[in-house]
């Protein structure tokens, strides 16, 4: 790992929704807001529809966690099932008991008793449905119904689905008529600016405990912006190569060769994070002597990269070190 090496308490670059990181971009920051006040307005229906690995599930943890001293959560991205696993996901969610092989039905009067307890003590109820958009009609008209559970002074329920652009083109349908005109609120999140960029990165970094001086250069930051399309989780990606690399060639600073040089190897990029292998690539090698490993990644071709990957692994299998 690379930590030690650039001061770093934590991998800044992570693959997991940690609030901690999360960067508040102008178009997350609204988002965050108008998802925040349509909750506490009790607006019932909301969605918010992004690219892959724009930080859509970051954002819905922020905001749950700002909700979750004063009301009922549950977070569901268990969206490929029918509506009676639909129902007996939820229900776990929320800690209830389920007691041999319940209905749809009994599941129903379950929750709604969940719902009536909580709205008696006072509290919010909220339901978050990420990758929203590979719930089938049948379990969309499932959550349409769990809307209909309200006083006539208020919602019971708040939910949010939350989902790829290919769950904008469902609520278009017109069999979903009826659930879109009950989405009150509507968030998108555009990708990153160059500047924002920057900011993000520098705003994980910071977070993860950096506290030297510039880590990656204006051309790199400016390649590694143009390469991820401003989306986060490709920022991520590219920069935990960029440092993997950089720490092996024992360059404190990544300029742009490095990340040409990811860019060069993104396929195999891609098999080493398959493999949980850290440092992958010739320069990652210094200690390797023989065969293909020595030769720059150009000369690799097919048969010897083969062979390379394999006398790796077997290396790790050793517990031999890939660096000195």
């Amino acid at each position: 790992m690379f930590l030690e090496f650039y001061g770093l308490r934590e991998q800044p670059f992570g693959v997991t929704p940690d609030p901690r990181f999360l960067y508040l971009s102008p178009a997350h920051r609204e988002a965050l807001a108008s998802l925040f006040y349509g909750i506490d307005a009790g607006r019932g229906f909301q969605a918010l529809i992004a690219k892959p690995g724009m930080g859509k599930t970051t954002l819905l943890f922020q905001l749950l966690k700002q909700f979750r001293p004063s009301a009922r959560t549950a977070f569901l991205f268990q969206t490929q099932c029918n509506s009676r696993e639909f129902m007996r996901f939820l229900l776990l969610e929320l800690g209830c008991e389920l007691n041999g092989d319940h209905d749809l039905v009994s599941m129903h009067e379950q929750f709604n008793r969940c719902l009536v307890q909580e709205a008696r003590a006072g509290r919010r109820f909220i339901v978050v449905i990420d990758e929203a958009q590979n719930l089938e009609p049948s379990v969309l008209e499932t959550v349409r119904l769990l809307s209909d559970f309200e006083t006539p002074q208020a919602k019971l329920l708040q939910i949010v689905l939350s989902g790829q652009p290919e769950l904008a083109d469902k609520l278009a349908r017109p069999s979903m008529r009826q659930l879109k005109q009950r989405v009150s609120l509507l968030s998108t999140l555009a990708p990153l600016s160059l500047g924002e960029v920057e900011r993000y990165m520098n705003h994980r970094l910071r977070m993860a405990g950096h506290q030297g001086g510039v880590l990656f250069t204006g051309p790199a930051l400016k390649m590694i912006s143009e390469l991820s399309e401003g989306i986060p989780r490709n920022i991520n990606n590219i920069c935990f190569n960029a440092l993997s690399l950089g720490c092996a060639m024992g360059q404190k600073t990544i300029d742009v060769d490095v990340v040409e040089q990811i860019a060069a190897d993104s396929d195999l990029s891609c098999l080493r994070s398959e493999l949980g292998i850290e440092h992958f690539g010739a320069e990652t090698t210094s200690s390797l002597t023989t065969t293909p490993a020595t030769r720059s990644r150009e000369a690799l071709n097919p048969e010897e990269a083969l062979a390379y990957i394999r006398e790796i692994i077997q290396r790790l299998k050793n517990g031999q070190q890939l660096v000195n």
